[in-house]
């Protein structure tokens, strides 16, 4: 039996993390997680390339952008919605969670989902580095996993 899974080493790999200017007071806090993160991991300044596009619904085709582009080896999308009193939310978060998801099976570039959907700004903030961890610096772990994971399948 062969077993095969991605390790955490980022060295080498093209990563674009793809943020919003919607609800920077949040996203801002994912994306320094994210990046912090990759440079944890080994991936140069040089091999990371950071896009902010207007909020979550413009992520996916961004990522589908970049994906298309063969330059990056993963794409992070980060982005923050927090749950209002119109069914804003439900569209939104649903069509950028479909979208990410559509752009990685298209194109075979993992693309992480680090989008937040909330409830409140409480649970945003928390979920942005100050009770439950950085969800970016989750993503941006996932996205060096996943890649690594890609690679090593195609290598059999």
């Amino acid at each position: 039996m062969k077993r095969i899974e991605g390790s955490a080493d980022g060295k080498g790999l093209r990563i674009c993390v793809i943020d919003t200017g919607w609800n920077d007071f949040i996203v801002s806090r994912l994306t320094e997680g994210a990046l912090a993160t990759l440079k944890k991991h080994g991936v140069a300044d040089d091999d990371i390339t950071h896009v902010t596009v207007a909020g979550a619904f413009e992520v996916p085709i961004a990522a589908k952008t970049a994906a298309e582009t063969g330059r990056y080896d993963a794409i992070v999308g980060l982005g923050c919605v927090i749950r209002g009193a119109t069914a804003h939310f439900d569209y939104v978060a649903g069509e950028a969670a479909k979208g990410i998801a559509k752009v990685g099976l298209e194109t075979g570039v993992p693309v992480i989902f680090g989008i937040l959907t909330t409830e409140t700004v409480e649970q945003a903030m928390d979920r942005a580095g100050i009770k439950l961890g950085n969800k970016g610096a989750e993503a941006a772990t996932v996205a060096v996993e996943t890649a690594r994971t890609l690679q090593a399948i195609k290598e059999g």
